[in-house]
């Protein structure tokens, strides 16, 4: 159901204020630039800063200007099953597509706990979820035989996995079907992940450059292996700079370079990237010829 590059979208901020007007504009540049699919309060949207009201109007916004041209994957994440479930209905009625759920947070539930989590969700909202595991971000781990379980959920589709672990594309993809949808949540193992059977990326680095990520997930899934490494070692310096500060610190800064005008304000506590992390980001857009 998707595949490519589908960039975890920034939400702009201008005067404390979400900027309405240039998620929009945003959105129009993601599409026409080859993104695939567009997920908005994700982590690189802030979502944690974000009121209900603010979270339904950032998912509204991105699927009414996408007009049905790439699907919408709208962030419903919580610690709480209540609150992802809330969520999950918000953006059904407002027409996503399907639901990114984090694996809970904080309250580091046990494996068993988790399965419940998703169990609730894919009882009480039949939109389509996509699993989210980022384990440096929530402690804990979605296992693979627990994703295996859950992945037999009706409505449960796919997985974000941003463990790191490349063998764990081809564990999951044996204990959840071929499928199961996998995408990556980490741009520079993107190749690698995808030649274990993964089909795109959820991406922070496709909010700055678009076309070369889309690029580099068409080559891939065309089997273009030799011109899929030489997009990635291109983006190679762009994709370690993202994290050069807190995210989306470092994406906000860069997007303002490609993007003049674009908001770069960001809500405490994240602050705007570190004198060294711009310069880190100006090598990066740099190295993949962004300016």
């Amino acid at each position: 159901m998707f595949s490519g590059s589908i960039p975890a979208l920034v939400t702009p901020f201008t005067a404390g204020e979400v900027d309405l007007a240039a998620l929009r504009d945003f959105v129009d540049w993601q599409i026409a630039e080859g993104s695939s699919g567009l997920v908005p309060c994700g982590t690189t949207g802030e979502v944690p800063t974000l009121t209900a009201d603010e979270h339904a109007a950032v998912v509204r916004t991105t699927i009414e200007a996408s007009r049905g041209r790439v699907p919408v994957i709208a962030g419903c994440g919580s610690y709480s099953t209540a609150e992802s479930l809330r969520k999950m209905k918000v953006a059904r009625e407002l027409g996503a597509d399907a639901a990114l759920v984090v694996v809970p947070y904080y309250n580091r539930p046990s494996q068993a706990g988790i399965a419940a989590h998703f169990r609730a969700l894919a009882e009480g909202c039949d939109l389509p979820i996509v699993v989210y595991n980022v384990p440096a971000r929530t402690v804990a781990d979605i296992s693979v035989e627990t994703l295996g379980e859950i992945a037999r959920l009706p409505g449960v589709i796919g997985i974000k996995d941003a463990t790191g672990n490349l063998a764990r594309v081809t564990a999951q993809r044996l204990a959840c079907g071929n499928d199961f949808c996998q995408l990556s949540g980490n741009d520079d193992m993107a190749v690698g992940f995808n030649a274990h059977g993964g089909v795109g990326c959820i991406s922070v680095t496709a909010n700055v450059a678009p076309r070369l990520c889309a690029e580099l997930q068409k080559a891939t899934l065309d089997g273009r292996w030799d011109e899929a490494r030489a997009l990635a070692d291109q983006l190679y310096l762009l994709h370690e700079a993202m994290f050069a500060d807190a995210s989306p610190g470092p994406v906000k800064y860069a997007l303002g370079r490609v993007r003049p005008g674009f908001p770069q304000e960001l809500r405490l506590p994240l602050i705007e990237a570190s004198e060294l992390a711009r310069e880190r980001v100006d090598e990066g857009l740099k190295a993949a010829g962004l300016v």
